[in-house]
């Protein structure tokens, strides 16, 4: 925390004027015409237009795929290293987001998260898709705030844009990457752009990573090859079309876990020794806890049998004219996902198998002109199939067997307009219509006894769900001097409901936020210092949940255990977030973003299932509920954690960054550059045990790039967490035991990396 405080003080003395949520880390500057280093100005599409992110009136971080490279980010995780207000957490074959404290921990085949991801455009449903798109990037962009009109499905909290570099016409280039690093890590891409006479280019690009795992029993690996073969057509300057298809293969071993000890569980190993669940010394401790539970099977320890099998293809179409009155821009897309895991990250067995085939098409115009009026307007359709098989092992104790059928279609009309009153004032509206249907059909079991041993019948579920939803935006601009624009709004936005595994009453409704803003960015000193600054209160309602709870097993009013979402909670949150980036020499530019939080739920209540029927394992207060009928010894209770803080909310974040680059002889030159992420203590799951809490941490990366005349060729090293930091990226209280398992992020890692161009 003395970090956050000392580095706050520093950061507020630099500018106290107004501001908005912008990152850039592109570390390159123009030059003015009389020779001296200014800032780059950054074009981004996160209105759905291309304009510059000092003139977006949208909180909106933008990292170039350079930026991306010189930290080693080849994946989706990586993304919390370069945007403070983020937290991805990966959890066995998923990946969830949290943007300022809004999020989802997709758990099974049910599974959607609040943060809408786009690639290329294309709208990705599942929670597994995320994976495999991180090369050959020409930018990332992390909307924050909820995007209910021009992203609009499950967009409560921002959107993540993905954009992979387009194919260049009448353009000849080539590219080769070589890396490796500690724990045998091995990375192999490259790029090849061929122009197809004078109106169109084709592009190939690849990604070939292999690491062995960062825990001790093999765990938290990387095994993935990805390709995208990408065609672009442009026959006249008024339209062109991009075909592109892309595949990506995911192995390993997968998530791992590890035990945290605490006064319930001191024998655990201590987590910074990267002890993983399944290793010899981990399960001994445990058996020592439990001996009686383990020895005699009613639960089984993790084990070193996980496995990542998965496949994901898709095909993509962007068609762009100019139709005088403004620019069409229709892209339709398939997307198939074939995810097959076998995780134990949790503490316990989880089998995930499924077919997800998923068809979107959006359609729409934005204006062309300079006019008074800007606009977008447009149509979008999504349409998706799952297939799945579920089964989740505890031991003797219980298996949760359930196979759903889910199928969603979601139609949506869209529009926002920017109208200028006076030269220097504007007006912003904006309106999403949505309609979904969603229908499931689902076989489930829930049994006792040894993994494949259950007989008994499966029984029936099935649910529907047909949802109906208005969000909106309204605000102004202000240009408050040229390199100055001031903005405020009200945004809303919202997520779908869907359903969970139990009889009866298997759905949930969908959660809303709405956000007030008040913002500006700014340019100073002869476009050299950049200080934006955005002040927010949200008001999040709903919040839907998934945690292990109480679940109807039968057509009586039974209840057992098994993964539930429900609506518990709203929340207020409320803060700031204010960038600097300042180009403090011809070669050097010094940046900062710091970003404070105040997440508080005002209403929080949650029913928590006790197979031992002991009291829950939760610091918040408790009651018993006995108006739910267990078998004994098993009890329900009913937890209450209103007043508490948000999950994955830090009160403070803080990222800095330095980039110099030192010209030397013969034209080389010579980039060095840090970065530092510091964040305040955040808990990870709902139960708010001192095990789920993250502590205060610093995690700090250093680069060194050598770049030959005209860019040949660059030599590159690399060390991350310089500081070995452990950090807890995601936490699981084990069903039955009560234990916690937590996922870690990366510790030191660091290596070199070589790339040819032509």
């Amino acid at each position: 925390m003395r970090y956050i405080m000392m580095t706050s003080v520093a950061v507020l003395a630099l500018a106290a004027v107004s501001a908005a949520s912008a990152q850039d880390t592109e570390p390159d500057a123009q030059t003015r015409s009389d020779g001296q280093a200014t800032l780059d100005e950054i074009i981004v599409t996160a209105q759905r237009r291309s304009e510059s992110l000092q003139r977006a009136a949208v909180a909106v971080s933008a990292v170039s795929g350079e930026a991306l490279a010189n930290a080693g980010v080849n994946e989706i995780t990586g993304l919390t290293r370069m945007v403070p207000s983020l937290v991805v957490q990966p959890s066995g074959g998923n990946t969830a987001f949290y943007l300022r404290g809004v999020g989802t921990l997709p758990a099974n085949a049910f599974a959607e998260n609040a943060i809408a991801y786009n690639v290329g455009g294309v709208y990705y449903g599942r929670p597994s898709a995320p994976n495999g798109s991180f090369y050959d990037l020409e930018r990332v962009e992390v909307v924050k705030g909820p995007q209910g009109t021009l992203y609009g499905r499950n967009a409560t909290g921002g959107a993540i844009n993905v954009l992979p570099n387009r194919p260049r016409i009448g353009d000849f280039a080539a590219e080769a990457t070589a890396e490796i690093g500690n724990y045998s890590h091995r990375r192999f891409a490259g790029m090849v752009n061929l122009p197809l006479g004078d109106t169109a280019a084709v592009r190939f690009a690849f990604q070939d990573v292999e690491r062995d795992g960062y825990m001790s029993d093999g765990y938290d690996d990387e095994d993935a090859t990805a390709g995208r073969l990408s065609l672009l057509w442009r026959p006249n300057e008024t339209w062109s079309v991009l075909l592109a298809a892309d595949y990506f293969a995911q192995g390993g071993k997968g998530t791992g876990g590890v035990t945290v000890p605490s006064d319930f569980y001191p024998a655990g190993p201590a987590p910074s020794e990267r002890i993983g669940g399944s290793d010899p010394r981990s399960v001994a401790a445990l058996t020592s806890r439990f001996p009686g539970l383990i020895n005699s099977g009613v639960v089984v320890a993790p084990q070193d049998d996980g496995f990542l099998d998965s496949q994901f293809w898709g095909l993509t179409a962007t068609i762009e004219a100019d139709l005088g009155v403004g620019v069409l821009t229709v892209i339709p897309a398939y997307r198939r996902s074939e995810p097959d895991i076998l995780f134990w990250s949790t503490g316990f067995q989880g089998e995930v198998r499924e077919t997800i085939d998923q068809f979107s098409l959006e359609a729409r115009l934005a204006s062309s002109s300079d006019g008074p009026l800007q606009y977008v307007a447009g149509a979008f359709f999504f349409d998706e199939d799952v297939d799945a098989e579920n089964r989740f092992f505890q031991g003797n104790a219980s298996t949760t067997h359930f196979f759903p059928q889910q199928e969603t279609r979601s139609y949506a009309l869209f529009g926002q307009a920017t109208y200028a009153l006076a030269e220097t004032f504007r007006l912003v509206a904006g309106g999403r219509y949505t309609t979904e249907e969603k229908s499931h059909e689902t076989l489930f079991r829930q049994s006792t006894g040894p993994l494949g041993s259950a007989t008994g019948p499966f029984l029936q579920l099935s649910g529907s769900l047909d949802v109906e939803k208005f969000t909106y935006k309204a605000g102004v601009e202000f240009d408050a001097r040229p390199a100055s624009l001031v903005y405020a709004n009200i945004a809303t936005g919202f997520k779908s409901g869907g359903f969970f595994t139990s009889v009866g009453d298997n759905t949930y409704d969908p959660e809303e936020l709405t956000a007030y803003t008040i913002g500006a960015k700014n340019r100073f000193l002869n476009n050299r210092l950049q200080f934006n600054m955005e002040v927010f209160w949200w008001d999040y309602k709903d919040q839907q949940i998934s945690y292990n709870g109480p679940i109807r097993a039968s057509g009586a009013d039974f209840y057992t255990q098994a993964n539930v979402t429900t609506n518990v909670g709203d929340a207020t949150i409320k803060g700031f977030e204010a960038d600097i980036r300042f180009q403090m020499s011809e070669n050097g530019v010094f940046g900062a973003n710091i970003q404070y939080l105040d997440a508080i739920y005002d209403s929080f209540v949650y029913n928590a299932f006790s197979a031992q029927g002991a009291a829950p394992r939760v610091a918040c207060p408790w009651k018993e509920n006995e108006s739910l009928a267990v078998a004994a010894p098993a009890r329900i209770y009913t937890v209450d954690c209103s007043g508490y803080s948000a999950i994955n909310s830090p009160e403070w974040s803080l990222n800095l960054s330095y980039d110099h680059t030192f010209p030397l002889a013969g034209g080389f030159e010579l980039t060095a550059g840090v970065r530092a992420r510091i964040e305040a203590s955040r808990y990870l799951s709902i139960e708010y045990l001192e095990e789920q809490r993250q502590d205060d941490y610093m995690m700090s990366d250093a680069y060194m790039t050598l770049d030959a005349p005209s860019g040949a060729w660059s030599a590159s090293a690399y060390v991350n967490n310089i500081e070995d930091e452990t950090v807890y990226s995601t936490s699981f209280p084990r069903p039955i035991l009560g234990v916690v398992y937590n996922g870690l992020r990366p510790p030191r890692t660091y290596g070199v990396r070589l790339t040819a161009r032509y």
